[in-house]
């Protein structure tokens, strides 16, 4: 039960514990009464979900990599629960032109439904293509980190449900010593590919990029092969070099004499 509001929550994912069983999948489908996604076969892999999107909030992506993980191993899969990552800098909020997304008394980021306007700006916002507009009511959704039972004093519905506690919840600063301790005994076993993600300081003293990540991640080899970027910096963000400022003021002044020239 979260007690203290001053203290940020949010998930540690171990994907060393994630057995691809999708329960967290399931659970937060039936918990925020989502619609299923199909049963279309891919014939990519065993996951079926594809991504996530407006009415897939939590999904374990399966990556086929042959070795991952262990030294000498011959095939393996790598297993992801991803999920909302409830930036500190959040991408979406800062597109937000309604105000409909906010950040909570948790410091989770929540998309306000009745004040969502389906404008889209925030999709391409998000870094991790996590928003998405909802092809039920054409809305922005995401996971909410289960906000309703917060409130209530619960645990969200995928954390609850992971059969291997693969999905923790609770206070940040806890689940952070927690990965930090969990990453130091997987080296120390030999697991030298084990890293973290989400925890990097260079990043949250960059508010060009996403800062402090509410998702931490314990991966089992490159971001890259979960499909998470090595390293983000906010598009709404990114400074112009001066020869592309340069060249946009001179296409304007230009654009402004032709229009000048024409009512002579």
């Amino acid at each position: 039960m979260i007690a203290d509001t001053q203290r940020p929550v949010g998930f540690f994912t171990d994907t060393s514990l994630c057995i691809g069983c999708k329960a967290c999948e399931v659970a937060c489908k039936e918990w925020n009464q989502l619609p299923a996604d199909g049963y279309e076969f891919l014939a990519t892999s065993y996951d079926n979900t594809r991504a996530l999107s407006g009415t897939t909030w939590r999904h374990v992506a399966f990556v086929e990599a042959p070795g991952a993980g262990a030294p000498g191993a011959q095939q393996s899969w790598l297993m992801l629960s991803d999920v909302c990552k409830h930036c500190e800098h959040a991408g979406c909020l800062q597109a937000c032109p309604t105000g409909a997304i906010v950040r909570t008394e948790f410091n989770t980021v929540y998309i306000q439904q009745d004040v969502c306007n389906g404008c889209g700006y925030c999709v391409p916002a998000c870094p991790y293509g996590v928003v998405d507009l909802s092809p039920v009511d054409h809305q922005a959704h995401k996971c909410t980190l289960c906000y309703d039972r917060q409130r209530g004093g619960l645990e969200p519905a995928c954390a609850k449900v992971c059969p291997t506690d693969s999905i923790q919840f609770g206070y940040l600063d806890e689940l952070q010593a927690r990965a930090q301790q969990r990453l130091a005994d997987l080296r120390r076993r030999g697991v030298d590919a084990a890293r973290l993600y989400g925890l990097d300081e260079g990043a949250a003293k960059d508010e060009r990029g996403q800062g402090t990540l509410g998702s931490i991640f314990l991966l089992l080899d490159e971001p890259e092969r979960y499909n998470l970027p090595a390293r983000v910096e906010l598009p709404q963000n990114t400074v112009l070099p001066s020869s592309v400022l340069t060249a946009a003021v001179g296409l304007l002044l230009g654009i402004g004499a032709a229009f000048a020239f024409r009512r002579k």
